[in-house]
């Protein structure tokens, strides 16, 4: 019989045939391995469910978790071991690849003095710290009793001659000149430290049994069981069980499962039933799918178009327990990939003319733009999909203005040392966009993030701007946020380089005062930061300004660094543009204040008179100069 009159259907036993044929297809890719049973979700009383990549010790196999994930059972509570104590798991977070654990210890209210006794670590364990992980450190048996800063008190290990206590910052009791070697040991323990202002306000036993989050690298699984499948750890490597037979990954990995054989032959019995094996269509490419060219360079620059349901996936389908950051017009969740990486993902609120237009900009300008100082854009979504999506590196240690004057600030937290370093890597970054011909148009301390090493990342570029070459300014309605746009921006409604460095003025202020740039509760006439730093440095009154925390009075050095660097602020904030310093300007004058610091620390530590210092000082500067 010729092929093509097999599948003519103007004949009814032509028709039963293929029903025949495809029953038997159906019944044979349903005859596989009947054997194929997954591991049951184990459970030992109270907390979560434990699954792969756990596995509890007595109850499952070990094939069903990885060896370094196991858990026991003590009593009703799921435990593992970590530093030599045991931790109840009290929520575990399989999308994310997270758990949330508290010492057994200190769960145990009969206790009167819970103190942790050993240093936590995760280096000999499959896990690592959350981006909102801390250590509180425990000092006991001090000789010396810190009274001038805020530390927890820990009277149940205190006597009359002894002191114990605990601190979130080493940093601090170094600032403050505590000999660490008065206490006999120190011990480190693990805390949720996203908000550290509110947990000085808790007893440190509370704080420690809020109990802390740690995190593992990314395994398939989530992959695995979305096609069916159960994890297992077969012969030291991942294996995905299926009804078919053992998979690399997940049980729809190729043509071979019996999944997907009955996908091929329901399709090939709806083409046949249809009469489209002569005549076919072409499939109709969505919106979604639109490439444009801009998309098509993104993958050149490192720049991937990530799916919508990838971004759900890896925000925990924009957990509301996720968010990082909340602007205008966007939320900015944290999340993680599927290849591993911590991601924030800003969340465009409306898909309008406008957000799109800030959406294509940024991703313009990112694409182009590689700073160490400035964040790095990973992927986002098609501009053509119902939601614009950005992801970016993730910078766990929050704002500027985090650590000035909001949930991060501590007193004497950021030293005058480490103000300096974040003005002169914020300078670096901002001068770099500049000689790119990019004005970033919201300069201002939220939009500059901090990495735990205090470095800087600049970020926000929605509202940037690309400076044609030869071109004095750019006409355009004045943007900004209140408090730091330039004046004469908004009279003139032209839009220059130096509105960035008027800008970056206010953020020079924001660091000498740790106050916020625009404060209604202040006196009228101060509510703009700028307005109030000027009278105070007109007036001869800086000291009034300054935060008094940074030995402004007591340390000669810092008084002559954070003068010179409020002179340059108000550089910075003059109302005529062509008198502002430029931004390549800004960032040597910082470097020369800080390099004076250096050089004045150098001379008193090698006890080298004045006068030969300052000789030394031109000769490295000479060098410098020459070698240029």
């Amino acid at each position: 019989m010729h092929l093509n009159s097999f599948f003519t259907f103007s004949k009814p036993y032509h028709f039963l045939s293929i029903s025949t044929i495809f029953t038997i297809l159906w019944a044979t890719a349903l005859s596989v391995d009947q054997h194929f049973k997954p591991c049951n979700v184990g459970n030992c009383g109270n907390g979560p469910n434990i699954s792969y990549p756990f596995w509890i010790a007595n109850q499952q196999q070990s094939y069903c978790g990885l060896p370094n994930f196991e858990v026991t059972c003590d009593g009703k509570n799921p435990v593992v071991s970590i530093s030599g104590d045991k931790y109840i798991i009290k929520d575990i977070f399989y999308s994310n690849n997270s758990l949330r654990l508290a010492s057994k210890m200190l769960l145990n209210f009969d206790n009167s003095c819970p103190l942790p006794l050993h240093n936590f670590s995760t280096e000999t364990t499959p896990f690592i710290n959350s981006p909102s992980y801390a250590d509180l450190f425990f000092f006991y048996r001090c000789t010396k009793n810190p009274k001038k800063f805020q530390t927890y008190s820990v009277s149940c290990a205190s006597n009359s001659t002894h002191h114990s206590f605990a601190v979130f910052h080493i940093d601090i009791l170094k600032h403050h000149n505590y000999s660490i070697d008065s206490c006999q040991s120190l011990v480190n323990a693990p805390v949720e430290g996203q908000d550290i202002r509110e947990l000085l306000k808790m007893n440190f036993t509370d704080v420690l049994r809020k109990g802390f989050v740690l995190q593992w690298n990314q395994t398939y699984c989530n992959d695995c069981q979305r096609s069916g499948g159960s994890c297992l750890w077969v012969d030291n490597e991942f294996t995905c069980f299926c009804a078919d037979k053992p998979h690399s990954r997940t049980c729809d990995d190729g043509f071979g499962t019996a999944a997907g054989s009955l996908l091929i032959i329901t399709g090939l019995v709806f083409f046949i039933h249809k009469g489209l094996m002569k005549k076919r269509n072409k499939p109709t490419r969505t919106s979604s799918m639109l490439p444009t060219d801009l998309e098509k360079g993104y993958a050149h620059s490192g720049i991937k178009t990530f799916t919508y349901d990838e971004l759900v996936q890896a925000t925990h389908n924009f957990d509301t327990k996720r968010e990082i950051g909340d602007g205008g017009f966007c939320t900015v969740y944290q999340g993680k990939l599927q290849d591993g990486r911590v991601v924030a993902v800003k969340r465009l609120y409306d898909h309008n003319h406008k957000r799109e237009a800030q959406f294509m900009n940024e991703v313009e300008i990112l694409t182009c733009l590689r700073h160490q100082n400035l964040v790095s854009l990973y992927g986002c979504t098609s501009r053509y999909c119902h939601e614009l999506l950005l992801v970016y590196e993730y910078i766990p240690n929050g704002t500027v203005a985090d650590h000035l004057y909001h949930e991060r600030a501590i007193p004497k937290s950021l030293s005058w040392p480490t103000r300096m370093k974040i003005a002169i890597e914020t300078a670096s970054a901002l001068s770099y966009l500049h000689a790119s011909n990019v004005i970033h148009r919201d300069v201002k301390t939220t939009n500059i993030l901090l990495d735990n090493n205090f470095c800087v990342k600049v970020a926000d570029f929605g509202l940037s701007r690309f400076s044609p070459i030869d071109v004095t300014h750019i006409s355009t309605a004045p943007q900004g946020t209140l408090g730091y746009v330039d004046p004469e921006y908004y009279e003139s409604y032209q839009l220059t380089t130096k509105s960035d460095v008027y800008s970056f003025g206010v953020v020079l202020l924001e660091l000498i005062s740790s106050k916020p740039a625009v404060d209604i509760n202040r006196n009228r006439h101060e509510v703009n930061l700028s307005t109030l730093a000027i009278a105070k440095i007109q007036s001869h009154t800086l000291d009034d300004l300054v935060d008094p925390e940074l030995g402004f009075e007591s340390d000669h050095q810092v008084r002559k660094m954070i003068t010179e660097v409020a002179e340059l602020a108000f550089q910075c904030l003059q109302n005529a543009r062509e008198t502002r310093p430029s931004m390549e300007e800004v960032l040597g004058a910082l470097i020369g204040i800080q390099r004076e610091d250096y050089d004045a620390k150098s001379a008193e530590e090698l006890e080298i008179p004045a006068h030969e210092a300052v000789m030394l000082k031109a000769s490295l500067v000479g060098e410098v100069n020459s070698a240029e």
